[in-house]
């Protein structure tokens, strides 16, 4: 098949997400498919090589579309660097032939991360232009994006989630979060402006550091204990894994540079438990009215209570990502992780 992986762009997680669009494509290239890893935003610019050539064939020239692609930073990139790489970009957020080659495959493998990737926007437009992509739609991507509408879909359908609080830059507000709290982005991802707050100083610096990010964030319950995440595959879940950073809280750099966190899949849990945080995760996939596939977080306290924290529409594919270790677990190889994903896209 004639697959785009779509990858890059100019959220926080444009590194994360080219390193998910590098491994993808090696695994479908593997498989047989005509594959080309692209950048939504810098997009490409494609000249013919011969009189008559149509941009079909692209996806038949001999080239490795993910050479002079590197690793992940410890740092979350530089997107002003990468803005100032296209003059046009406040015009027109898609590439140069980014539209026209994506109509030409059979389907796109949506390798993409954070804002303008998985908040629906991309998704929507694809559906009015008629091409087909892997992941869910633009409503519950939009939903699940937004951590303080998914925490009001979880309560409605009895998920336990921690509690917490939502504000608006600049508005006037009393804390009503005791110490210590968590405080985020409310549509970052990769942990990109998350803190622990343990005083009120720190408080008052995680909230600057958060409005960096967005104009919105939540404060939230503290939950101290084991972190867990799940993955579900066409409203199935996946074996468990548990994830303890050897130093601080699974954060940007934890989650993206190899030996910093110990992983631990099937996770060690009673049978009872595993089953309750399954079937958590299989409940929020139909409260946020997900498809295809997607991956939801969860902690753990020390008294056994099991909280949802948010769930992840285009979870990482990268070497130390979580689904592909969950997948394994089940006899399930990257190459046919992808394959399945990108099946399931074509038949919905």
């Amino acid at each position: 098949m004639k697959v785009v992986v779509l990858a890059g762009g100019i959220s926080t997680e444009r590194d994360v997400s080219l390193s998910s669009g590098t491994m993808i494509y090696r695994a479908l290239k593997k498989r047989g498919h005509q594959a080309i890893l692209l950048d939504v935003y810098l997009g490409y610019e494609w000249v013919p090589s011969a009189e008559g050539e149509t941009i079909d064939s692209i996806f038949d020239r001999d080239k490795d579309w993910a050479e002079t692609l590197g690793s992940i930073a410890e740092e979350n990139p530089d997107i002003e660097l990468i803005k100032a790489m296209r003059p046009d970009g406040e015009k027109n957020f898609f590439g140069p032939n980014v539209i026209a080659i994506c109509q030409a495959a059979d389907v796109v493998f949506m390798a993409l991360h954070g804002e303008n990737g998985e908040n629906g926007k991309i998704q929507a437009c694809f559906d009015l232009m008629g091409i087909t992509y892997t992941g869910t739609d633009y409503v519950s991507s939009a939903l699940s994006m937004d951590k303080g509408l998914s925490k009001e879909l979880f309560a409605y359908h009895g998920i336990p989630t921690p509690a917490g609080i939502r504000l608006k830059k600049g508005q006037k507000h009393e804390k009503t979060v005791p110490f210590p709290c968590i405080v985020k982005a409310c549509c970052g991802g990769s942990s990109v402006g998350v803190s622990i707050a343990f005083k009120a100083e720190e408080y008052e610096k995680a909230l600057q550091e958060a409005f960096l990010y967005d104009d919105e964030v939540i404060v939230e319950q503290y939950i101290e204990g084991r972190e867990f995440s799940v993955g579900v595959m066409d409203g199935r879940a996946l074996p468990i894994i548990e994830i303890a950073p050897l130093q601080g809280f699974y954060d940007y750099k934890n989650k993206y540079q190899p030996g910093s966190t110990i992983e631990t899949c099937p996770a060690q849990l009673s049978e009872e438990k595993t089953k309750e945080i399954q079937d958590y995760a299989e409940q929020a996939f139909r409260a946020l009215r997900l498809k295809n596939y997607a991956r939801m977080d969860f902690m753990m306290n020390k008294a056994g209570e099991v909280f949802c924290l948010e769930a992840n529409t285009l979870p990482g594919m990268t070497p130390t990502s979580l689904l592909p270790q969950e997948a394994a677990a089940e006899g399930v190889s990257f190459e046919e992780l992808c394959e399945k994903i990108m099946s399931t896209a074509l038949i919905k």
